[in-house]
Parts: C-alpha cells; sequence; structure tokens
C-alpha cells in the first residue's frame, strides 16, 4: 500500500447552483455543441468529443498560439446515436483524437466542420511519466437540477487548478429523461469544464437505462468496453474505471460480471507488477462496498453485492482489490462524503494510531457523490470504521 501523501488533490464542491434544463435547437444544426475532452490513455494524446444534429465532417483545428490561425488539423469519425425513448431522437457524435502533443503545454482548438466551428477552447496536454502529482477534481452525482458543485468547478478549471476530472457515476438525472433532452442539457452544461480538461467517467445506476445507451455514446473512454470499464496511468497512478452496476442489472447479462471480474484481475496483475515506476492503484467505481448513511443502499448491507459479488460468493470485489493491493478507492451513489479508515472485511487496518493513512495495511474508501443532486436531507450515524461527514 502506498502513504497517503498531501500532493496529491482531491476536491469534493460544495456550492448552491440551479440552472433550468435548455432546448435543443429547433432546427437541426451543424454547430457543434456539447464538447468535452477525454484522455484516450496514449501519451501526447486528447480526444474531442462534440454533437450535432445533422451529419458533417468531424475536424479539429489547433494550435498553441492564442491567437491568429490554427495551424495543425486533425480528422475523426461521426457515429449516429438513435436514442431509446419513443420519439427516437437521432444524434451525430464526433471523435477526434488528436496526437503528438507536448507534455504540459496548452493548446487552443476548435472542433467541427465548414458547415459550422464551435468557439475557440483551451486545454493543458497531460504531462508524461510518473515524476509528477497530478490534481484531480473527483465527484459522482451531478445533475442539471441543483447542480452545486459546478460554480465552483468553472472557477478552478478556468485558474487551471486541475489536470482531470473523474466522475463517478450519475450524470443529468437522467440522461435518457425527456427522450434524451435532459442529456443534452447535462452535456451543455459542463462544458466550460469538460472541453478544457479531460472528463473521464465511469456509469452509475441512472445511465442503466436501454441498456446504458447514452453513457456509452456521449462519453469516448480509453479500451474498447464502451466506457464500462477501463484503466489508465496519470503521473504515479494506474487508475481503473469499472462499472458496480453490472451487479445490479443481470438482465442485461450475467456474463457481464464475470467479463469485467476477469478483465480487472488482469489489470490488477499488471499495474501490481509495475509498483516501482507506479506505486498508486486507484479504483473508481459508483456503488460503494461501505457507508454509514442510514438508508437501504448496497452499501449499508454487510454482505453488499460490490463487496461479496453474486450470492454473496461469486466475483466480489473486495478480496481482488485487497489481493493486489489497490490503495485508494473512490466512490459515489451516496449523496454525501464519507472517509473511511483503511479497511478489509470489516477490520480497521490503519498505519498506526498516529498515523493512520501511513503506509496503511489496506485500502482506502472514499465517498464523493455529493456534487449536486435535488435530495438534500442525509442521516449519518457514525461507525468505526469511518471518519466523521463533513
Amino acid at each position: 500500500m502506498c502513504p497517503l501523501h498531501p500532493c496529491w488533490s482531491c476536491c469534493c464542491l460544495f456550492l448552491l447552483f440551479s440552472l433550468g434544463v435548455q432546448e435543443v435547437p429547433k432546427d437541426p444544426s451543424a454547430a457543434p455543441e456539447q464538447i468535452h475532452l477525454s484522455y484516450p490513455g496514449e501519451p501526447g494524446s486528447m480526444t474531442v468529443t462534440w454533437t450535432t444534429w445533422v451529419p458533417t465532417d468531424s475536424e479539429v483545428q489547433f494550435g498553441v498560439k492564442l491567437t491568429g490561425p490554427l495551424s495543425l488539423r486533425a480528422q475523426g469519425t461521426i457515429s449516429l446515436f438513435v436514442d431509446g425513448g419513443h420519439l427516437r431522437r437521432k444524434l451525430y457524435i464526433h471523435r477526434v483524437t488528436l496526437q503528438g502533443l507536448l507534455p504540459g503545454i496548452q493548446y487552443v482548438y476548435r472542433c467541427g466542420s465548414t458547415q459550422g466551428w464551435s468557439r475557440r477552447f483551451r486545454f493543458r496536454a497531460l504531462k508524461n511519466g510518473p515524476q509528477w502529482s497530478p490534481r484531480l477534481a473527483i465527484f459522482g452525482d451531478m445533475g442539471t437540477e441543483n447542480p452545486k458543485a459546478l460554480p465552483r468547478l468553472r472557477r478552478d478549471t478556468q485558474q487551471g487548478m486541475y489536470d482531470a476530472v473523474l466522475h463517478v457515476g450519475d450524470f443529468a438525472y437522467d440522461m435518457h429523461q425527456d427522450n434524451a433532452r435532459i442529456g443534452d442539457a447535462f452535456m451543455r452544461l459542463i462544458e466550460p469544464v469538460a472541453a478544457s480538461l479531460p472528463y473521464m467517467t465511469c456509469p452509475g445506476n441512472h445511465e442503466e437505462r436501454y441498456n446504458f445507451s447514452n453513457y456509452k455514446a456521449r462519453f469516448s473512454m480509453p479500451g474498447n468496453n464502451e466506457g464500462l470499464w477501463y484503466s489508465w496511468d496519470l503521473g504515479p497512478a494506474h487508475i481503473i474505471s469499472f462499472s458496480t452496476e453490472v451487479y445490479f442489472f443481470l438482465h442485461y447479462g450475467r456474463h457481464m460480471v464475470e467479463r469485467q471480474f476477469h478483465w480487472l484481475e488482469r489489470d490488477l496483475q499488471k499495474a501490481n507488477e509495475n509498483r516501482a515506476v507506479r506505486p498508486w492503484i486507484i479504483t473508481m467505481g459508483h456503488r460503494p462496498m461501505y457507508c454509514s448513511n442510514a438508508d437501504t443502499d448496497d452499501c449499508t448491507w454487510h454482505e453488499s453485492k460490490v463487496r461479496k459479488g453474486l450470492f454473496g460468493k461469486l466475483f466480489g470485489l473486495e478480496d481482488l482489490f485487497y489481493k493486489y493491493g489497490v490503495d485508494l478507492e473512490f466512490w459515489a451513489h451516496e449523496h454525501s462524503y464519507e472517509r473511511l479508515w483503511p479497511i478489509y472485511n470489516y477490520r480497521v487496518f490503519n498505519g498506526s494510531r498516529e498515523m493512520p493513512y501511513n503506509n496503511p495495511r489496506g485500502p482506502v474508501h472514499i465517498i464523493t457523490g455529493s456534487a449536486g443532486v435535488h435530495d438534500v436531507n442525509v442521516s449519518y450515524p457514525r461507525r468505526c470504521f469511518s471518519e466523521s461527514p463533513v
């Protein structure tokens, strides 16, 4: 296990904010919207994703100068997404991956086609190698109604405080609602942040409708598992994103539980063998194994599905993560913030009484699901394995 280090910045944001849902243009438009970035996992690269309402070419123009012509070009792909609602609304999703970016350098870009261009945005290419400390904004459960973290997140992004965002499931509430118009509104809402930082995601329970189709179509994550599970390297950390939802929505196939579990084991084994280069292993999944909230969610049950697996014995994740020494596990779903003592199998494994997080003997769990949802009242009974909620 790696000792927790103060240079790692994890931000959980709390401010009151409310925006109404924006409508899709009445006339189909070729102008790009819902622009967001993601890191495809290859050093020196960045993927730009956006939506149009008619088919167009997919091009990004970019460069390092703040003004004047953008000298570099990259082309990509377009795919048709048909929402599962009764209107069967059509969205055209564009993806372009920029390559050959210089580490740590700021780039200016715009995306679109001759039929319509976006305004210019800026981002900073991620640094290469393990010898730097990434700054992350980490949260889950943010919707179009009362997204209270967003003003702070936008301001901090403009000030260059983060290198990436980790959104730990549950978007928009819900992306499929109103024939996916809520999803459109949410993607517009996060654009001032997501067009400037890699916006990395994992699915939550509110993405489930139509077999997670809105989630799969709208985000562009590394790997070939439609963003349900993937991993990537950032500084001294190997970060693993996975789906807790495969344990709950079994009508999409129990084979998904087994497929993900075996993928996780292979990925963790490789990451553990690479500790000398990247000593941190960090996971992010939506529904936590443990929590102190007074509800009936999975994490309140001793034999939780995520922790112990199907039927309390098949493909549980706690033993797997402990076996390969996962250091830090990020969760959401509970609309609160909670940090646990280092824990395994309901036993506290602090490094020492004086310094519990220094060389802990078990993983540290952090729940950060309070970025902005419609409910505001959560009850917090205390448990011995948990810090006080803040």
